[in-house]
């Protein structure tokens, strides 16, 4: 099968709409990583991603019978735009199916790029909506669906990008990283890729929430994830395709999973190098490079003057997410590190604490007197990496201050650093839940309307981005025979949640453990 994708590769038609993006090596990475790291620049083409090349490579093959019928695919994000571009190029029409939570700024891009040649339909609350409505349309209009990513042709037009990889560097390349939505991207360089030079290493780049080309992999079958974490929303798919799949089972030699932090610190390096602003799924391979190189040091086989190739693969970022970017990136690069700090309410300890610090660079303190006895402090501190945390900690611990590492918990840095300030002795057996919202009109209406009269919240905070979702924090005081109906409210609710009633960082800083 190799031998097919190499020839549909080589003569897939992608060059009517997309270019030869650079390969350019990366400086201040590169000195920082002790490796020879470069970025593949597909954030460069004229929609701001990769996603062009397989669009039209899909729309260009079509029959002319099926050009004058039309095409038609469910995206809110990239695809849509590289449709569209395409379907205005060989002037066909498209319907590109959105979700009702679709942003503005990506209407207003697809509708941009296709002009009179498409047609855009709003529907449903999610991806899944709209691509099932799609699938309608699709019969009752006798269109020709245009997959993301499990289509051959879709498939052979991103495999155009590693077969520009190796003409624009012969020399020698450990591995490249590409990161993983449904597969097309990873599916077609590696298809070239291990076709001409097999030594080269395939490896994946997911989220730890979006990982399901990862659990495919491991159980040898496709997963279906129940959830998808909304932050890299361009890798946010919760199928992978069954001929993606087949693919990265023969090609793919590893997957590294990151984190919201990592991904943050990826794109502060690449704007670092380049000057240029990716969004999260378009750093994802720098943030898997990365991991790659910590892992193998940590194993005690270092990696050193590698070349390492990461697939820059798109830019289509929201401005206003750019405050979560930097407030995250610290912790991500291992900067800075969170602690919740116990200290006796006596004289002379809050000096003898802040003289433990040092002079290291403090990035946060919040105070605030608890009780007779003690004070709690949450306390960021700048490091020099992820492993420094637990000795500060440790050190605090040794001069008696007992001491939680908050560097690695959602709650605490998400949302208890802006709460901290006090527990109330009205918050009577509270519970304490996380959520993720879709951000639009009449989300938080329906969700306090969806909950019972006398449940009351005692706790709301929320926080918005500038993504398509927000995250808040709420307080609850349910009865204790309502448990059941409590519960029943959760899972029908259709957000994600997380019981956060125990974490301890709660506990020291907001509230009372349940009875």
């Amino acid at each position: 099968m190799s031998t097919d994708y190499l020839k549909k590769i080589l003569t897939a038609r992608v060059y009517d709409v997309a270019f030869e993006t650079p390969l350019e090596f990366a400086p201040s990475l590169s000195a920082r990583m002790d490796n020879r790291i470069m970025f593949k620049r597909e954030d460069m083409q004229s929609v701001f991603s990769f996603k062009l090349r397989g669009a039209y490579n899909k729309i260009a093959h079509l029959t002319p019978a099926q050009l004058k019928r039309g095409v038609i695919c469910a995206s809110a994000g990239n695809h849509a735009q590289g449709v569209a571009l395409s379907a205005k190029r060989v002037g066909c029409k498209a319907v590109i199916v959105m979700p009702t939570t679709t942003p503005p700024v990506k209407i207003d891009a697809v509708r941009a790029h296709g002009g009179e040649n498409v047609e855009i339909v709003l529907f449903g609350d999610s991806y899944s909506d709209a691509a099932a409505y799609a699938a309608e349309l699709e019969k009752k209009r006798k269109l020709t669906f245009v997959h993301p990513f499990d289509d051959p042709d879709v498939i052979a037009g991103q495999g155009t990008i590693g077969m520009e990889i190796l003409r624009q560097h012969s020399a020698p390349i450990h591995a490249i990283f590409v990161a993983i939505g449904g597969g097309g991207l990873i599916s077609g360089v590696a298809a070239y890729v291990k076709a001409i030079r097999p030594e080269i290493k395939i490896i994946g780049v997911q989220t730890v929430d979006s990982d399901a080309m990862a659990r495919s992999l491991k159980a040898g079958k496709r997963v279906a994830l129940t959830d998808v974490g909304l932050f890299s929303d361009g890798t946010a798919v919760k199928l992978v395709g069954e001929e993606t799949f087949r693919l990265a089972k023969m090609y793919v030699d590893d997957i590294i999973t990151v984190d919201t932090d990592a991904v943050c610190a990826a794109i502060k390096d690449v704007f670092q190098d380049t000057r240029s602003i990716l969004e999260p799924a378009g750093a994802l391979a720098v943030a898997g490079c990365k991991a790659y190189i910590e892992r193998a040091k940590a194993n005690k086989k270092p990696l050193k003057n590698e070349t390492l190739v990461t697939i820059a693969c798109g830019a289509n970022m929201n401005f206003d997410r750019l405050r979560f970017v930097a407030e995250r990136a610290e912790v991500g690069e291992s900067r800075e590190a969170v602690f919740a700090v116990t200290i006796p309410e006596e004289r002379g300890s809050f000096r003898r604490f802040c003289e433990l610090v040092g002079d290291r660079n403090v990035t946060e303190f919040n105070y605030r007197i608890n009780d007779e006895q003690n004070a709690h402090i949450f306390v960021g501190v700048q490091v020099n990496g992820r492993a420094e945390s637990g000795k500060i900690a440790r050190n605090f611990e040794k001069h008696g201050f007992p001491t939680l590492d908050l560097t690695d918990d959602e709650l605490a840095k998400m949302h208890i650093r802006h709460l901290v300030g006090g527990k109330s002795a009205l918050a009577e057996n509270e519970l304490l839940y996380r959520f993720e919202f879709p951000e639009r009109p009449g989300a938080l209406t329906r969700f306090l309307n969806s909950m019972a009269p006398n449940w009351n919240i005692s706790l709301f905070h929320y926080r918005n981005h500038g993504a398509d979702y927000a995250r808040i924090l709420v307080g609850l005081q349910v009865p204790k025979k309502e448990m059941k109906a409590f519960r029943e409210f959760l899972s029908t609710l259709g957000y994600q949640y997380w019981d956060e009633s125990n974490n301890p960082v709660y506990q020291l800083f907001l509230g009372q453990k349940p009875n």
